[in-house]
């Protein structure tokens, strides 16, 4: 089997706004590595979009897979409940930020999950209207859109969207945009867009995933927290892509001394099988009517024990400690290069969730064809990078946390070589 051979049945069979980064099939995958159908050989530094955390093939995870294989596939926990959902839910509650009662509902995609969200938001509330940020990304679903703050690729062509959800500029010190300005946006669309009594909820992402792992700083997370508290509006943590040991905890607003009252979780709860979920205060959770929630697949045993599997890898392998210990090796070795590569104008984020940003040199003007040499160069090399920002400038890095020690150097070697070959700089 060739991947070209695959391409050409590829572009056959399906459509073009399913968007394929790569042009090579994969065959196989182990932790950080995998191999392709002709046998070619990659580090990979994406990780799924951040889905396999606890790397490809956990062998603890297949064995809870095939376990629950062995006993039963699906019977819709709406319709036959199974213990596992119940105990993981109960995981969740004692792990999820703040020391209230809470509740937690599993779905089966992350797009899922927002949209179940602010459906217990508005049924809570019994208000309409939502506040998203520029840059945020929620999925490609009608709501998950109208809540993305980008437009190319996700809102091209497939409006109109759903009404009454706004966006204020969410903080980019990089970018010109301070904190105060960004609470001051809110502010201002209570004044010119919505009565914040109509209000339902405010959500956002900790760490901004597709907008550019912009993290959000700590004065605005608390701006957010007061504003909420003062119109009776709740705030949602979208922790899709933050979740699960990413940011060095296993949620990023751990990093934060204020509580959402929803959370939002998919990708790597369940390392790799489709899970999400929504964990919040149980008045909240509890404000939709039976059977306002929920789904044919939503919480699926298979994807369940992976879940339960999951955390236990998480908390035995210490990879929260891990995340932050690969992150600052990470960007230890990019800050040191920013002398001999001006184009490199950021190098951010917590635990393992690392951006690396590209301006042209001696400006903030973002650099995207840098950005794309690098991606291809690397992936010449067997190196899977992921791009992303609303100016394509930033590349994110996403391994696996249980990455080996040696695969980890020698991706950041090849890492090191592709920068400088980029702009010229001697080996």
């Amino acid at each position: 089997m060739k991947n070209a051979d695959l391409q050409a049945r590829k572009n056959a069979a399906t459509p073009r706004g399913v968007g394929v980064m790569c042009d090579f099939y994969a065959e196989r995958a182990e932790n950080a590595e995998l191999w392709d159908v002709e046998g070619r050989r990659f580090i990979d530094f994406a990780a799924g979009i951040a889905v396999v955390n606890t790397g490809h093939r956990h062998p603890r995870l297949v064995k809870a897979v095939a376990d629950q294989l062995d006993r039963f596939t699906h019977t819709a926990y709406q319709i036959v409940p199974y213990a596992s959902y119940v105990e993981l839910a109960e995981k969740i509650n004692a792990r999820a930020p703040g020391d209230f009662a809470k509740k937690t509902a599993f779905f089966t995609t992350g797009a899922e999950a927002v949209e179940n969200a602010i459906k217990i938001a508005r049924a809570f509330t019994g208000r309409p209207g939502v506040i998203a940020f520029s840059g945020g990304f929620h999925g490609r679903t009608m709501m998950g859109m109208a809540l993305t703050g980008k437009v190319a690729p996700y809102k091209l062509g497939f409006g109109p969207f759903p009404g009454e959800v706004f966006h204020a500029p969410y903080p980019n010190p990089l970018h010109g945009v301070t904190t105060a300005e960004s609470l001051r946006a809110v502010e201002a669309l209570f004044k010119t867009d919505i009565d914040p009594k109509r209000v339902a909820a405010m959500i956002f992402e900790p760490v901004q995933g597709e907008g550019g792992f912009y993290a959000a700083p700590a004065d605005f997370v608390r701006g957010l927290r007061k504003l909420c508290n003062e119109h009776g509006i709740l705030l949602i943590a979208d922790e899709v892509q933050t979740g699960f040991a990413r940011t060095g905890k296993l949620f990023a607003m751990q990093h934060h001394d204020v509580v959402p009252d929803l959370t939002t979780m998919a990708k790597s709860l369940a390392g790799g099988m489709p899970l999400s979920g929504v964990v919040g205060r149980a008045d909240v959770m509890d404000a939709a009517a039976p059977g306002g929630l929920g789904g044919t697949y939503a919480g699926n045993p298979l994807a369940v024990a992976a879940a339960h599997a999951v955390l236990d890898i998480i908390d035995e392998e210490a990879l929260c400690e891990r995340a932050t210990m690969l992150g600052d090796k990470l960007k230890a070795k990019l800050i040191a290069l920013q002398d001999d590569i001006p184009q490199i104008a950021d190098v951010r984020g917590p635990g393992a969730m690392v951006a690396l940003e590209f301006c042209k040199a001696g400006t903030n003007e973002p650099d995207a064809e840098m950005t794309k040499r690098v991606q291809a160069r690397a992936l010449e090399r067997g190196l899977l990078l992921l791009v992303c920002g609303v100016y394509a400038n930033v590349i994110r890095f996403l391994f696996p946390l249980t990455i080996p020690d040696a695969v980890f150097d020698e991706a950041i070697g090849i890492l090191d070589e592709v920068l400088k070959e980029t702009v010229g700089v001697p080996a």
